[in-house]
């Protein structure tokens, strides 16, 4: 079956179709994300703010959307109250009269066993009931903690095409690198051949020794066949009930079709023809991503009306600089400036400030990521930082110079960005972020 694009939009075809509409999206949104560290001490790893006003989660979200994918579940469990309070006041514009839907699946113990979600695939089993109610055709399942823009109607096309049982989404990426992941090989037809989840030594592409095919965690299952697998894994005792643990080699090995899509086929605006994809789950990775977007050019297009990501817009004032005296001179130079902030005589370099922040005299910021509703006093000098929602940073307070006299205070990553949060300056816990 040949399935034509529905929707021409520049150069980018984009298949919204029966076949988009016949779709039910699952994002598994329940991970905290420990690498994060003290950011995903109150939050999942999904709802981390990123790039000045979104949230994690808002790009695959975005990505449903986009691609006519409109029918959607965000599967939750640790600590979920900032993820669904956003997801609530953002993602309330679906119209169920026309059967488009964001529906939130908590943990709910569902199964008469009574467990929480004890991984991926138990994560969707027990939402199966749900799954039949909506009759979908085809069940996409993805990740809520990836920064990305991909049209999934291409890879849910060569599905159908290839009349494939299971289509992964993959990516190269460099072998040193691929330990973190699923990693993958293909014949020719790109049928998968085998399948291993995070090995600790990565098999390389054959005639590319420096890389290997990681799996990104994107799934298109035909429906009637995920609910076979789903119980098939559920009464295995000796099952951990993950894709990538248990229920994808166990197909590889059956010899089921299992086919890998390329991510570069149906990525949004590659930057120099290299598909954009981070896994934002370190510190460091979170910050390096974040201070990309304030590049002349950065690798991650966030101007695009075409393809734009969608989020809760919160009704604030313009951003404010004031003060233009030569010792004291509100500006911002190589940075993104969101709105509500206020820059008080003092200096911003290469940095990036969510929303409400606001900046007193004489300080200077530079390198550095900004989370919202951060006040900032007078002589602070940041560099390499990442602060946390609703800190209040002294008075000259200095953070970015001396890594083992911040360390007695805050995290400091061994490539020196150093995160600061309320709990660490002794200012109280503040629970919903």
């Amino acid at each position: 079956m040949k399935v034509q694009p529905a929707v021409q939009t520049n150069d980018n075809p984009r298949f919204v179709s029966t076949l988009t509409r016949n779709t039910l999206a699952l994002i598994l949104a329940g991970g905290r994300g420990t690498r994060l560290k003290n950011l995903t001490d109150w939050r999942a790893k999904p709802a981390v703010p990123f790039g000045g006003k979104f949230r994690i989660i808002d790009f695959t979200l975005s990505n449903c959307v986009n691609s006519g994918v409109r029918r959607i579940g965000v599967v939750t469990q640790y600590k979920a109250q900032s993820l669904i309070r956003h997801i609530q006041r953002g993602w309330s514009f679906l119209d169920g009269r026309f059967q488009e839907f964001i529906e939130l699946l908590p943990a709910q113990q569902r199964t008469e066993e009574g467990t929480w979600y004890q991984g991926t695939a138990d994560a969707v089993f027990q939402n199966l009931d749900i799954l039949r109610t909506h009759n979908p055709g085809y069940v996409l399942i993805l990740g809520g903690d990836h920064i990305y823009k991909m049209d999934y109607g291409r890879i849910l096309a060569e599905h159908v095409e290839r009349q494939a049982d299971l289509t992964i989404a993959c990516l190269e990426v460099p072998v040193e690198d691929a330990s973190a992941f699923g990693v993958m090989a293909v014949d020719d037809s790109w049928r998968t051949t085998s399948f291993a989840e995070k090995p600790e030594h990565p098999a390389p592409i054959p005639g590319k020794p420096g890389y290997a095919l990681i799996s990104m965690g994107i799934y298109v299952f035909n429906a009637k066949f995920l609910y076979e697998q789903l119980i098939q894994d559920h009464d295995m005792d000796q099952s951990s009930h993950d894709f990538g643990k248990d229920v994808i080699p166990r197909l590889v090995a059956s010899n089921a079709r299992v086919y890998a899509h390329r991510f570069q086929n149906s990525c949004v605006n590659m930057a120099s023809g290299v598909p954009y994809w981070r896994d934002v789950g370190t510190v460091d990775a979170y910050w390096k991503a974040n201070i990309d977007l304030t590049t002349i050019t950065p690798d991650l297009n966030l101007y695009d009306e075409d393809w734009p990501i969608w989020t809760h817009q919160e009704q604030l004032p313009p951003a404010k600089f004031v003060f233009d005296d030569d010792d004291r001179r509100g500006q911002a130079l190589d940075s993104m400036v969101s709105g509500g902030c206020i820059i008080s005589g003092a200096t911003v370099r290469r940095s990036l400030l969510f929303s409400n922040v606001q900046i007193r005299g004489y300080s200077t910021i530079e390198d550095s990521v900004i989370l919202p509703n951060v006040s900032i006093d007078r002589h602070a000098y940041l560099k390499r930082v990442v602060v946390e929602k609703e800190c209040q940073i002294p008075e000259g307070l200095k953070v970015g110079f001396n890594p083992d006299e911040d360390r007695k205070h805050f995290y400091v990553t061994d490539d020196g960005i150093t995160l600061i949060t309320p709990e660490m300056l002794g200012q109280g816990i503040h629970y919903i972020r």
